[in-house]
């Protein structure tokens, strides 16, 4: 079973490693503390590396037989994603979301966290560590944002509006050149879009009404699952470009959420398919 003081707890553990992995490096890193993965805009930094490490040590401990989904930790065992599908109980973990933004000083990044059941995201985190505020949700009841002060208040989605009237951004840094020209060039149908670089604060704003969609065509799960469930909690639509749901697991398709189903057909008309 996993209720809410288990999301307490699992949230003290989450602002325990930021306290004591990332915030202390945040525009303090040195040149040896960032490494390229992938690219120069895939990076991995000491405050993704022992954060993660310190907040799974904290759950084995408390839940030896759990599986644990880290995003560093998959770079030497890429088979764990696909335990999600029917793992009893599982965290999925991104203690850095917007690495790249983080090494530059910016204060858009965040902790992404999941708890999966068989194949179902069933509680979520999202902790931004700069001010110390939270999103949670727990399946069936809800979102909310809980502020440092102490303050308490459900997240909900924006209103819905035509497209002309849309804020929001579909990122396509991992497209090829015609494919991200043809997307960027839909999005000026919308009022604005914008492009964080960081999934974390992009669901938190799609979740609490400050933009109307966000859409992404890469699927890890550390990405996304936390984000999917709070959206879904804050009363918005989530699903794969195709239609079908977004489950723990998933790793292609491309995902897109929207305050409601007609939003979320007019973004994909619109954006992603329209040439």
């Amino acid at each position: 079973m996993f209720d809410d003081r288990d999301l307490d707890l699992v949230l003290q553990i989450v602002k325990e490693a930021a306290a004591a992995e990332i915030r202390p490096r945040f525009r303090r890193l040195k040149a040896g503390d960032v490494v390229e993965k992938k690219s120069s805009i895939d990076l991995v930094t000491d405050a993704d590396l022992l954060s993660e490490q310190l907040i799974t040590a904290a759950l084995v401990e408390r839940w030896p037989d759990a599986l644990i989904v880290g995003e560093e930790a998959y770079e030497s065992n890429r088979g764990v994603v696909a335990g999600l599908r029917d793992a009893e109980l599982a965290f999925v973990i991104d203690p850095v979301d917007g690495t790249f933004n983080f090494q530059a000083g910016l204060p858009i990044y965040g902790t992404n966290f999941a708890v999966t059941r068989r194949g179902e995201t069933i509680a979520a985190i999202i902790h931004e560590s700069v001010l110390g505020d939270t999103l949670t949700a727990i399946k069936g009841a809800g979102a909310w944002l809980l502020g440092s002060d102490g303050t308490r208040d459900a997240a909900s989605v924006a209103t819905p509006v035509d497209l002309s009237a849309m804020v929001g951004t579909i990122s396509i840094n991992d497209l090829g050149y015609p494919e991200r020209r043809r997307i960027a060039g839909n999005l000026a149908k919308t009022r604005m879009a914008f492009g964080y670089n960081c999934s974390a604060y992009e669901y938190w704003m799609v979740a609490t009404g400050k933009v109307h969609f966000i859409g992404h065509y890469s699927l890890m799960p550390w990405d996304h699952l936390a984000g999917v469930l709070i959206h879904a909690e804050a009363g918005g639509v989530t699903a794969k470009f195709d239609g079908t749901p977004y489950l723990p697991g998933d790793t292609g398709g491309g995902i897109l959420s929207a305050p409601d189903k007609d939003s979320w057909d007019r973004v994909l008309a619109e954006i992603i398919l329209a040439s």
